[in-house]
């Protein structure tokens, strides 16, 4: 019996990147899973990718700004799969970096809307599907920035800091109700399409440079899954973190 038979999870940002990974693994390991993001084409291209493999997969095209969004698209999971067990709050937003001071009103609404305010309505429109379950892991895909931030880090730090603190409050919360939460940092991961284009990698040369581990989104999804397998009576409120600092 593969680790998640007979269980259902949900994936924000689950289209590409980390969200796509962790979604792939959680399917490979028996779970039923949905993914939800603002773009259909890349949350159908992994929801075939899980099909093509013999998993079970729903796309739902919802954004984590808008609760009316997320709420619709739990209850299109629990639709489809009579439960939920596993949520992971993944999606997110990095502008580009510079001084925070530059940058614009609707840039800095729109970075705290997605990676703070978004965990916040996933959270609300899920958890309450989680304890009726009995209980179930909520996992918040944090960043290392939210620690050990510094200049032109800007909103994205800011957010995850406020991502971080939320962690914490709703793991204090909901405790009694055995829903654990805990926040997962990658650290520096291959994300964007040109690393998958074979293209010159100036990001991955500067990690490696200074000795961080510059790791695919799947080795980040073995952590998700590792957390995604843990009851919901075990850890809560905590950091696991694959980034090779001391944060």
């Amino acid at each position: 019996m593969a680790s998640l038979d007979g269980k259902a999870a949900l994936v924000t940002g689950g289209g590409t990147g980390i969200g796509a990974a962790i979604a792939e693994a959680f399917a490979g390991a028996g779970a039923c899973v949905a993914v939800t993001g603002r773009r259909s084409e890349p949350l159908e291209r992994t929801a075939r990718l899980i099909a093509d493999r013999g998993g079970t997969a729903l796309a739902v095209r919802a954004d984590v700004a808008d609760l009316d969004a997320m709420t619709g698209a739990v209850r299109q999971a629990l639709a489809r799969f009579g439960r939920l067990d596993i949520v992971v709050a993944n999606a997110a937003v990095f502008p580009s970096r510079g001084p925070v001071l530059e940058c614009s009103p609707g840039e800095w609404q729109r970075v705290l809307d997605i990676d703070l305010t978004g965990v916040w309505n996933t959270a609300k429109a899920a958890v309450p599907a989680l304890a009726r379950g009995g209980g179930g892991s909520f996992i918040v895909v944090g960043s290392g920035l939210a620690r050990v931030s510094g200049a032109g880090s800007g909103a994205y730090a800011v957010a995850k800091a406020g991502v971080s603190a939320l962690t914490r409050v709703l793991a204090a919360e909901l405790r009694e109700s055995r829903v654990a939460v805990n926040e997962l940092v990658p650290g520096p991961t291959r994300t964007r399409p040109i690393d998958a284009d074979g293209e010159a990698d100036d990001a991955g040369q500067r990690w490696t440079a200074i000795g961080e581990w510059y790791k695919d989104p799947a080795d980040v999804a073995r952590l998700a899954l590792y957390l995604a397998e843990l009851p919901p009576w075990g850890p809560t409120g905590q950091v696991f973190s694959l980034a090779g600092r001391l944060l």
